[in-house]
């Protein structure tokens, strides 16, 4: 009954988003509003309050009591939204009642779905803002009162329904449909398949393909953790089978999933929630992220390889390899290249993100549904495929509409205290005029925050509190919000809350902390590589070709020294020099300094010509796909 109930939810709010995107959007508060109530609605029925024995009614009555007043809450907005958007009504004991329930149901759904620490920082949020008047110095504010507060939460467009639940109603949701659509027209099955054709055949090729495939997924699905617990499940016991062992595999899938989020030209559906709170093109963004990620997926395809290297990892067995004229097909290609396509043309026309996924969606399935014709697929099961997408899109948009609507109501706080600001004055009076010590302390600062949120909500919340800082010292508000995005995204996995981890670890049957210490070493360039947005201009796209080509070639001999040095390789059998040598060349990289770059480029050069690091004979007198004892012993 409960699993029909979800799937019909699910499959409702699909169809409302294909609706949307395809014939335009509602009015603002109306779009909103009716999707939060749908998406608490499938909250509420996929994440049941859980009690035993005779506690077992009092929860469904709990839960049936607060979906009924939150939602009741939602279509209040929605039948009132002319009204409010008119005439800026003043709140009512009915309004602080509906608006008390719809912050308690968000935060509990919260709480069911990505655990304690974000509801901890919303209900923070509030109690600063009614008892903040208390606090005395900079922190304190002049206190406002539950009347004010409800106004500002439900019957304003800057609250509950802000702009961030809005790109989820609308744009993110539109992209979660797209993802879903494709997948279920073949392109899971094709990424993988493609994913083991380009690097199943080389050294250590499992753990390619897992990088491949799960950015491929991490890009469009806008979850890293999901994206984790989706091509895990494949990826991490293909790499455990061919050698890798368990700690290493769950990292390299958190790191990869993770990767996705950075990846253009989608970001994770980050980039356009920074192309709305920065004013700035979707596509200046997709360009400004392509650099960086080039780098992460060297520095990550390097390091594999010198460990697979050191660690006698084989081949993936021919048996796992698909065949080209399967994998490359047309029937299993053009939904993908249909679909990709008309995403991307639509958006190089000038068209909206949700129109253009919508575009996307009907070139994935008019191919996919001629192809099924052709092969004399029941239409009862081309049917249920498409069906599916709509429910999986449903499921997928869940978290994500609950993370942004309750980041909005703690941006909206955020907002009104004037605490960004306040937390971004102290930053710089701590750090000073030096940029690199504010960085650092924004860097921190970000890790902390973002411990186990979703990315766009973390994403959201530190741009709002921590991204100012930068801004205040004259740093350009792109490079400000890719420095502290990317610090947002890799919070999932740093220990020692790291969810994308912990996920990754559950799979591969092995203890979370030695896959954590794994994946922070595979990751580590992309701890490194948001300082150098603000060393080189060029690092995000921005300046002359020279400029772009002297970041470029600073951020491929950092992420090549320091890759090297990570794997343990060694000159002359010795681990001291080659570390000595490695780490030069990284710190000097980062320096913005001609003469430096040459000089980390000339000791890069020179180990690896001197230390051979990717010859399999001077890393090991064995072949095949021998499997090693331990990663964190090939990494000491």
């Amino acid at each position: 009954m409960r699993e029909n109930l979800k799937r019909a939810v699910a499959l409702a709010i699909g169809l409302f988003i294909l609706y949307t995107a395809a014939a335009g959007s509602f009015d603002a508060l109306i779009q909103r509003s009716v999707m939060v109530a749908l998406v608490i609605t499938l909250g509420f029925v996929s994440y049941p309050l859980r009690f035993g024995g005779r506690a077992a009614a009092a929860a469904l009555t709990v839960d049936i009591c607060l979906w009924a007043a939150s939602v009741a809450a939602c279509l209040y907005v929605t039948g009132n939204a002319e009204r409010i958007m008119t005439s800026l009504p003043a709140a009512g004991p009915l309004d602080i009642a509906l608006t008390a329930v719809l912050v308690v149901t968000l935060l509990e759904l919260a709480r069911r779905t990505v655990g304690l620490a974000f509801p901890i920082l919303v209900g923070i949020g509030l109690a600063y803002v009614f008892f903040g008047h208390l606090i005395p110095g900079r922190l304190g504010h002049r206190g406002y009162d539950i009347w004010f507060v409800t106004e500002t939460i439900l019957l304003t467009d800057i609250g509950v329904w802000g702009s961030l639940t809005g790109i989820a109603a609308t744009i993110i949701a539109a992209f979660v449909l797209f993802g879903a659509v494709l997948l279920h027209t073949g392109g899971g099955q094709t990424f993988m398949d493609l994913a083991l054709l380009v690097s199943g055949r080389s050294i250590g090729g499992a753990a390619k393909m897992a990088t491949v495939a799960s950015a491929s997924f991490g890009t469009v699905n806008g979850s890293a953790v999901a994206n984790v617990a989706t091509t895990g499940t494949m990826t991490i016991p293909l790499m455990k089978r061919i050698g890798y062992p368990a700690p290493f595999a769950a990292a390299v899938e958190a790191v990869a999933s993770t990767g996705g989020q950075i990846t253009p030209p989608i970001l994770g559906a980050a980039a356009f929630i920074m192309s709305e709170m920065i004013g700035t093109e979707y596509l200046r963004i997709a360009l400004a992220a392509l650099i960086p990620a080039a780098l992460f997926y060297t520095g990550l395809f390097t390091t594999i390889h010198l460990f697979a290297l050191r660690g006698n990892v084989g081949v993936v067995p021919p048996e796992d390899i698909p065949a080209a004229k399967t994998a490359l097909h047309p029937v299993r290609l053009l939904p993908v290249i249909g679909g990709l396509g008309g995403l991307l043309w639509m958006l190089l026309a000038g068209r909206s993100v949700a129109f253009s996924a919508a575009f996307g969606i009907a070139c994935a399935v008019v191919p996919y549904v001629i192809g099924d014709l052709a092969a004399r697929r029941r239409p009862f099961a081309t049917l249920r495929a498409l069906l599916d997408s709509l429910v999986e899109a449903g499921n997928g948009v869940v978290i994500i509409a609950l993370m942004l609507a309750g980041a909005q109501i703690l941006v909206s706080l955020i907002n009104l205290t004037g605490v960004g600001v306040t937390l971004s004055s102290l930053t710089v009076a701590v750090g000073g005029e030096h940029l690199f010590l504010v960085g650092l302390i924004v860097a921190l600062a970000c890790l902390v925050l973002g411990m186990g949120i979703p990315t766009t909500a973390a994403y959201v919340l530190v741009a709002a509190v921590m991204a100012p800082a930068l801004i205040a010292i004259d740093v350009e508000p792109l490079v400000a919000h890719m420095f502290v995005f990317y610090y947002a995204t890799i919070s999932v996995i740093t220990p020692p809350v790291c969810i994308a981890v912990f996920v990754a670890a559950s799979i591969a049957k092995t203890d979370w902390w030695p896959a954590a210490v794994n994946a922070v070493r595979l990751g580590v360039v992309t701890y490194i590589i948001p300082f150098m947005f603000l060393s080189y201009p060029g690092m995000l796209w921005s300046g002359s070709w020279l400029e772009i080509a002297e970041a470029a070639l600073s951020g491929g001999t950092l992420v090549l020294a320091t890759s090297l040095f990570l794997a343990g390789t060694r000159i002359r059998d010795s681990r001291w020099l080659a570390g000595a040598l490695y780490l030069s060349a990284a710190g000097l990289a980062i320096v913005p300094s001609e003469i430096a770059l040459g000089v980390a480029v000339a000791l890069t050069v020179v180990g690896v010509a001197w230390g051979r690091p990717f010859s399999r004979s001077r890393e090991s007198s064995h072949s095949g796909s021998k499997a090693v004892p331990s990663a964190s012993s090939e990494f000491r």
